[in-house]
């Protein structure tokens, strides 16, 4: 066994990325042992960052949102609408989205996120969008009913190879989602308000 000593905090956090740590998961509890848990993909990642350094993440989410979008206009020649907005159903204003961008002749929208080393290789190898944006995925859909299309966007910058790429979502693939969710917000709406009441009268 090699002890390595550090002289900062640093120097330590460093010597840590890409090796299998006491607090890195990569074994599933499970008897599947094929599944792949995200200490897998932070491996991957880690050894695919320019110097060592990984700032994405959601505390700069906004400052690299136009850097992503100007990558998928100049790689798809759409033109991207990013005034700020708010769009709300006509039914019930209750329920709305903002939208990072709005395709400009199509029906569609652009949502765009900036992960981790780890989590945007994982996201690039499976081709899925992780599940802790699944509801934002379909509130886009719920609160535009034209909207046909959503291009989901991933920008790491500090990676050096596929530091972005996009996923393609249609209403088609998830209606029966959308469908389901609009009726539960409606739902929870409904219940919000019949306690207003009571509180209020």
């Amino acid at each position: 066994m090699q002890v390595l000593k550090f002289n900062d905090e640093q120097s330590w956090l460093d010597s840590r990325l890409t090796r299998i740590t006491g607090t890195r998961l990569i074994m599933p509890r499970t008897k599947d042992k094929t599944k792949k848990l995200d200490g897998f993909y932070d491996l991957i990642g880690e050894n695919l960052l320019k110097n060592n350094q990984d700032k994405s993440s959601m505390d700069i989410g906004t400052e690299l949102e136009p850097e992503s979008i100007a990558r998928f206009v100049k790689e798809t020649g759409k033109q991207v609408d990013t005034s700020l907005m708010i769009w709300t159903r006509d039914d019930n204003s209750k329920i709305a989205l903002s939208p990072d961008g709005v395709v400009i002749g199509e029906e569609a929208a652009v949502e765009t996120k900036s992960l981790s080393a780890g989590k945007h290789i994982k996201t690039f190898l499976t081709q899925e969008i992780p599940s802790c944006y699944h509801y934002q995925k379909l509130q886009y859909f719920v609160v535009n009913e034209k909207l046909e299309t959503l291009y989901w966007l991933f920008y790491n910058p500090n990676l050096i190879v596929n530091d972005f790429f996009y996923i393609v979502v249609k209403r088609s693939d998830i209606q029966d989602e959308i469908v389901e969710y609009l009726e539960f917000q409606n739902s929870i709406l409904k219940d919000v308000e019949n306690i207003i009441n009571d509180l209020t009268f």
